[in-house]
C-alpha cells in the first residue's frame, strides 16, 4: 500500500497507526497492539472491527453498475466531483491530498476524481467486497479497504482532504472528525426528477421528496452547506442497458425479476431517461 495513504490509517480497535506485515506471502496491516487484518488477494484490505450488519451490494449489482458506469452513462456525476474537487483543493492541502470515497461502489468516481488530482491519493471505503475488488484496481494512486460508515472510520483524526458521499450513507461525526479544517465534503444525491420516466412504468423506488431534509438533519452541526448544483442530462438506453440500470441500485432489492423483465421488454427503444443529481458542498464546521 501506498504509504502516503498507510500514514493516515489507523486500526479500527485501538485507533494506533497500522504498519504492512507479512507471514510468508500473505500481507497485512497490523497495530503496534497487534490487532492485526489481512489484506486480501484481490487488494482491499479489511478493516472491519467485527462484523459488518449488512453485507452491501452483491455481485451482480456490482457488475450491473460497472457495466452502466463503464458506457459513460453516469459520466455527468464524475466530471462534477473533479472540477468541484480541483475548486475546492488548493495549496493548503498539502503536499499529498487524501480524497477519500465513503461508500464508493466501484471507484469509478474517486478514480475521475484523483484523475483530476495529479498529487493525490484515494481511499475507497465501502462495505461490499465485490465493490473493493474492482476500486482497488480503479486508479494507481488509489487503495480500498472493507469499512462500515456507520461506525469509526479506520482514519486519523484530520487525515483527509475531500470527501466523496455519491448515493451513499452519512455519517456526519465521523466525516467531521476525519476531514481536515480546510477540506470539503462532496455529496451527491438524486434529484426529484432522477429517473422519473422509469419509476411508475417499472414501480421502481421514488426519491423521498424529504430527501435534502435528511441529508441536511445528518450532516447539520457539524457542517455548513457552502454551495449546490443540480447536473442533469437525458439518457436514450436500450432495454437491456435500462435492465442493467435497475439492477445496479436500490430497487434491485425490491423488485420481482420477472416481472420487471417483462415490464423492461414492453418499453419502446430508446427508453429516455433523465439522470438528474444534486452536487452539495459541505464545509467542516469549526471544532
Amino acid at each position: 500500500m501506498d504509504a502516503r495513504i498507510l500514514d493516515r490509517l489507523r486500526c479500527p480497535v485501538c485507533g494506533e497507526p497500522l504498519a504492512e506485515a507479512y507471514a510468508g506471502t500473505a500481507r497485512a496491516l497490523r497495530c503496534p497492539r497487534r490487532h492485526s487484518f489481512d489484506v486480501a488477494r484481490q487488494g482491499y484490505v479489511n478493516l472491519l472491527a467485527g462484523r459488518a450488519p449488512h453485507p452491501g451490494d452483491t455481485a451482480e449489482m456490482v457488475a450491473a453498475r460497472a457495466d452502466f458506469l463503464a458506457a459513460g452513462h453516469y459520466d455527468l456525476i464524475s466530471t462534477a466531483l473533479a472540477e468541484a474537487a480541483v475548486a475546492e483543493v488548493g495549496p493548503a492541502a498539502g503536499a499529498y491530498p487524501l480524497v477519500v470515497d465513503a461508500g464508493a461502489g466501484t471507484g469509478r468516481h474517486l478514480a475521475a476524481v484523483l484523475a483530476a488530482l495529479p498529487d493525490a491519493v484515494g481511499l475507497a471505503l465501502d462495505v461490499s467486497k465485490p465493490a473493493l475488488r474492482r476500486a482497488a484496481r480503479a486508479h494507481p494512486r488509489a487503495a480500498a479497504a472493507l469499512a462500515d460508515t456507520w461506525q469509526r472510520l479506520p482514519l486519523a483524526d484530520g487525515a483527509a482532504t475531500l470527501l466523496l458521499n455519491v448515493f451513499a450513507p452519512r455519517n456526519g461525526a465521523e466525516f467531521h472528525r476525519v476531514l481536515g479544517s480546510g477540506g470539503a465534503l462532496l455529496v451527491v444525491t438524486p434529484a426529484e426528477d432522477h429517473l422519473a420516466e422509469l419509476v411508475g412504468s417499472l414501480g421502481l423506488l421514488r426519491v423521498d421528496p424529504a430527501k435534502e431534509d435528511r441529508v441536511a438533519g445528518s450532516l447539520g452541526g457539524h457542517f455548513v452547506r457552502s454551495t449546490e448544483t443540480v447536473h442533469r442530462r437525458e439518457l436514450a438506453l436500450t432495454r437491456p442497458e435500462v435492465a442493467t440500470l435497475v439492477g445496479m441500485g436500490p430497487s434491485a432489492w425490491h423488485t420481482d425479476p420477472a416481472g420487471l423483465a417483462g415490464r423492461v421488454t414492453a418499453l419502446a427503444e430508446p427508453v429516455r431517461v433523465t439522470v438528474a443529481v444534486r452536487l452539495a458542498v459541505w464545509r467542516p464546521a469549526p471544532r
